[in-house]
C-alpha cells in the first residue's frame, strides 16, 4: 500500500508539473517543432500518449477526426479540461500504446511526441501504430534518444536509473530511431537535433515521419 500511495502521489505531482517542466523547452523552439510536425497530419488522426494536451493547438484543419489516447489517469485528468477549453472536438481514451482499442487500418495519421522514452515496450507500440494505420498512412514523431556522442551516451547509461526514477519511467538512453527503423514502418524523413534548454541527458532528439506499408 505505501508504494501505491507513493506512485499515485508522484503521478499526480508529475502531471501537475509537466507543462511547467517543459515550458522553457517549449518556448525555446519545441512548440514550433510540434507545429511543423503536426502540420503534416490529415484525415482521421490518432495521437498516442497525448499527456496534458501540448499538441492540441497544432493540429491543422486537414485533420477531420482526432482521437487522443493517454494511459496515465493523472495526465488524462489534465488533458480533458484543456481539450474542453481548446474548442476542438476530440475523443480521449485511457489506453496504453501497446494495446490500442481500434480496428486495423482505421487511421490516416498517427502521431506521438516524447512518448517512446517512457513506453514499457516501444516495439509493441510501433507494431500497434503499423496495425492501426491505413496502407500508406503517415506516422509522425519527435523523440529524445540515445546520443551519438560516446561520452554523453556513457553518462546516459550511468545516470539512467536516477533519471528513470525522477522521470517516472523515462529512459534517457533508448536508441529509438533503431527501434523505428527495425519496425514494419518505412522511415521517410528523419532529422537529428537537440531539445532546446533541456537537461543534457535528454537533449539529443529525432524529428521525422514514416509510412505504413
Amino acid at each position: 500500500m505505501p508504494g501505491k500511495v507513493y506512485d499515485a502521489t508522484w503521478g499526480r505531482l508529475s502531471a501537475f508539473g509537466y507543462d511547467w517542466f517543459l515550458s522553457r523547452t517549449e518556448e525555446a523552439g519545441l512548440r514550433e517543432e510540434r507545429r511543423e510536425l503536426l502540420a503534416q497530419a490529415s484525415g482521421r488522426t490518432l495521437e498516442i500518449g497525448a499527456g496534458t494536451g501540448l499538441n492540441l493547438e497544432h493540429y491543422p484543419v486537414a485533420v477531420t477526426e482526432l482521437v487522443l489516447t493517454e494511459p496515465d489517469p493523472h495526465m488524462a485528468a489534465k488533458l480533458r479540461p484543456k481539450l474542453g477549453q481548446s474548442g476542438r472536438s476530440a475523443e480521449v481514451i485511457e489506453a496504453p500504446g501497446e494495446r490500442l482499442p481500434f480496428e486495423d487500418s482505421s487511421f490516416d495519421t498517427v502521431a506521438l511526441t516524447l512518448v517512446l522514452c517512457t513506453a514499457p515496450d516501444p516495439g509493441a507500440v510501433l507494431r500497434e501504430v503499423e496495425r492501426v494505420l491505413k496502407p500508406g498512412g503517415r506516422f509522425l514523431f519527435i523523440e529524445h534518444v540515445r546520443s551519438d556522442d560516446e561520452g554523453l551516451a556513457r553518462w546516459q547509461d550511468r545516470l539512467h536509473t536516477p533519471w528513470y526514477l525522477f522521470g517516472e519511467g523515462c529512459h534517457c538512453n533508448r536508441p529509438t530511431l533503431d527501434t523505428i527503423e527495425g519496425s514494419g514502418l518505412r522511415v521517410e524523413d528523419v532529422r537529428h537535433g537537440e531539445l532546446p534548454k533541456s537537461p543534457p541527458l535528454v537533449r539529443p532528439k529525432i524529428f521525422g515521419s514514416a509510412r505504413a506499408g
